[in-house]
């Protein structure tokens, strides 16, 4: 049986919502969210989201450090951030009450499995009295479902299932109860069962039946006076799904192939949070896809070196440490100028850091960690849908400069989901690549393009094409090794001025809100949903004079930066690290550069850069 929809005439319209899912890692919290995300982007609304789980793979059970959740903000406008005040915390232990309380909006609700409170719980989450008691909690909507026992009750007649299969399905009773909250049909994601648990059937009709239960529970108690609509959103036409920035990344890389006619290579090694795209290209042999799980980074990087000699559309991803081990191979893809795509989903750091939070602390290693003068390529995606865009991008400029491009995303934008609006093909910009096939006579291996500089490309094989690559530095025309001082130095030179040509093949930077005015408000990355809502806020409650430049395009930087920069008294650079793009820019224009910078492992609240602006302005 399928819960029926709740007629929309009996809620209470909302303009946009903001819940979060925590428990334990073993609690389905991820799987949870993402149901309850995927489920209301089929009904219209925008949506953003935010998983936060810890770094341990089982985290002690109730700790207050192994608390996973997920973050959904839903609505029926435009939706840049996964919010910063939550409407609704489903909390399925304590230690997922206590951490995330403070996130919570008073009056808004709480819904907890009271079963969990016992007192081992609580004892692990720190409290020393029970807050569903106590009277803590008075400020909160507060609502205590005994969900371990209603889901035992409802499982009990269902064989097949061991103890622990039944209580790990309770998450799926606090969906029901929240897709009734919000008049959500659970059709959707009993679909999902179907597809998942296919040859399972008693998973299907487990989980089938909890969700059922969550959701008529919530109907029939008197605890929850009413419930909520949250209207579809007002989009560009179109056919959308909801995505993940890895899962874009993937597909822009898949798509640049195709335009260009090349097949595509990734040489990979395991690492969080950017082993997805691998996951998600090896599904897609059938396009030609050559996915290659390395020993190690290096091997990584070197196999990719190596397919786009021969070639290959080539690619390799990592994140922050794996970007440290690949730099000297970086520099030999850079010396020998061939296409190549890095991809370095940013994580906390340094070392090992914060392997599952976001930072953008890699900049400077992106842009100098390699021995050298060893300039390449920079830039940045700044939302889980443009992931796509952003890495399609990177194959463009690779392929037709001949050089590698790093492009950078992070955690919260690579785990992350927005609604993505299907593209064709035959829509995306053309690809043109520098393959040589047609001997020319006098050929040489340096003959470069006269606007971009960029070297032609001969695949290994080819006759008439024969040349010698490799780390040391090669004679400025004929390709074989020099040591000539003179040549070191026009070569060094070349390198640097084809991606500094690469300005005239990106875009200007154009300025949201405010042309000209007080201030300008600088970000770069995955920073954008967080700096755009709070700079539309202030701009729509009439502060006119501030405005919002995002940068995609590090190196080089968009060639009217300057100009920009000029029409604005004073400019604040928002970023996830100490200021590495402050100072970036710095080097480049000689102004003064206010900062705001976070280092928590964690996106920029709304709140503290409304705060931050509003002080830099008065």
């Amino acid at each position: 049986m399928i819960a029926a929809e709740k007629p929309r005439s009996e809620a209470e319209a909302l303009e946009a919502v903001v819940i979060r899912f925590v428990g334990d890692s073993g609690d389905g919290m991820q799987l949870t969210g993402t149901q309850f995300s995927d489920t209301s982007a089929m009904f219209g609304n925008d949506v953003a989201t935010f998983p936060n789980y810890p770094s341990e793979i089982r985290a002690p059970q109730g700790s207050l450090y192994g608390v996973s959740g997920f973050q959904v903000h839903i609505g029926s406008v435009e939706i840049s951030t996964p919010g910063d005040n939550v409407d609704l915390l489903v909390a399925m232990n304590p230690a997922g009450l206590k951490t995330n309380l403070y996130a919570v909006k008073p009056g808004q609700t709480i819904i907890v499995d009271a079963d969990s409170f016992t007192k081992k719980n609580l004892e692990k989450a720190q409290y020393a009295t029970n807050p569903l008691e106590d009277g803590s909690l008075s400020n909160y909507r507060v609502i205590q479902v005994p969900m371990s026992s209603l889901t035992k009750e409802a499982l009990k007649n269902i064989e097949g299932l061991d103890q622990k299969m039944i209580t790990r399905s309770k998450n799926m009773f606090a969906l029901g109860m929240v897709y009734w909250l919000y008049s959500r049909s659970p059709e959707h994601t009993i679909e999902f069962f179907n597809k998942k648990f296919k040859t399972k059937p008693h998973l299907i009709e487990a989980n089938t039946k909890v969700l059922n239960a969550g959701y008529f529970y919530a109907e029939t108690i008197e605890l929850i006076p009413n419930s909520y609509s949250v209207s579809p959103a007002k989009m560009q036409s179109g056919t959308y799904r909801i995505i993940m920035g890895n899962t874009a990344t993937a597909w822009g890389f898949l798509a640049a192939a195709e335009k260009s006619g090349l097949e595509l290579f990734l040489g990979s090694y395991p690492i969080t949070p950017a082993t997805d795209i691998l996951h998600e290209l090896v599904k897609h042999k059938h396009f030609g896809v050559k996915a290659f799980q390395a020993e190690d980074e290096i091997a990584g990087i070197t196999s990719a070196i190596g397919a786009s000699f021969a070639g290959d559309l080539a690619i390799t991803t990592t994140s922050g440490p794996g970007l440290a081990l690949k730099g000297e191979a970086l520099g030999l893809a850079m010396m020998i100028e061939l296409p190549l795509v890095v991809v370095n989903v940013q994580r906390g750091g340094p070392s090992t850091g914060l392997p599952t939070k976001t930072e953008q602390s890699d900049l400077l290693q992106a842009m100098y960690g390699r021995n050298g003068e060893s300039p390449v390529i920079v830039i940045a995606a700044s939302t889980p849908a443009n992931c796509f865009t952003y890495a399609y991008q990177a194959a463009k400029l690779a392929l037709e400069h001949m050089t590698p491009v790093v492009l950078l995303t992070d955690g919260y934008i690579a785990n992350g989901s927005a609604p993505w609006r299907i593209r064709k093909v035959e829509d995306l910009p053309e690809i043109k690549t520098r393959k040589v096939t047609e001997v020319k006579e006098n050929w040489h291996p340096y003959n470069r393009d006269e606007i971009t500089l960029a070297r032609d490309w001969a695949v290994p094989g080819t006759p008439g094409f024969e040349h010698r690559v490799g780390g040391l530095e090669k004679d400025q025309k004929t390709g074989n090794v020099s040591h000539v001082p003179e040549n070191h130095e026009v070569m060094t030179q070349v390198r640097a001025e084809k991606v500094k040509r690469v300005q005239s093949f990106i875009p200007d930077l154009i300025p949201e809100f405010a042309s000209e005015g007080d201030l300008l408000i600088v970000g770069w990355g995955g920073t954008y949903g967080s700096l755009h809502t709070a700079a539309k806020q202030l701009y729509d409650a009439g502060s006119r004079n501030i405005g919002f430049a995002h940068f995609n395009y590090i190196n080089p930087l968009p060639r009217n930066t300057e100009e920009v920069f000029k029409k604005f008294k004073k400019i604040v650079v928002c970023e996830l690290n100490n200021g590495q793009f402050a100072n970036i820019l710095r080097m480049n224009f000689s102004r003064e550069f206010l900062q705001h910078n976070k280092v928590q492992g964690l996106p920029f609240a709304n709140n503290e850069l409304l705060e931050k602006f509003k002080q830099i302005v008065e």
